[in-house]
């Protein structure tokens, strides 16, 4: 019971976030699950925190821009609209 209740806990506190962050907490959570169970370590787990939480970030930077595409003017400056 006492984890079902710190999941939905955990969820409501997730559905607050921007993609990004939500994107960075589900991949170091997972991360630091997976490097955990691979390496049997702490440090596997902290590893596996860190690579998951940039992937999980640049995945969630990716949704957060749906529909947009990054254009040049004539004088090369960037500038993003829609697609």
């Amino acid at each position: 019971m006492k984890n079902l209740i710190i999941a939905v806990g955990m969820m409501g506190i997730l559905t607050s976030c921007t993609p990004t962050e939500r994107g960075t907490a589900i991949g170091a959570g997972s991360g630091a699950i997976i490097g955990g169970a691979v390496s049997n370590s702490w440090g596997g787990a902290a590893v596996g925190a860190v690579a998951g939480g940039v992937v999980g970030a640049l995945i969630g930077r990716s949704q957060e821009r749906q529909g947009y595409c990054i254009y040049r003017d004539r004088y090369g400056r960037r500038f993003e609209a829609r697609c």
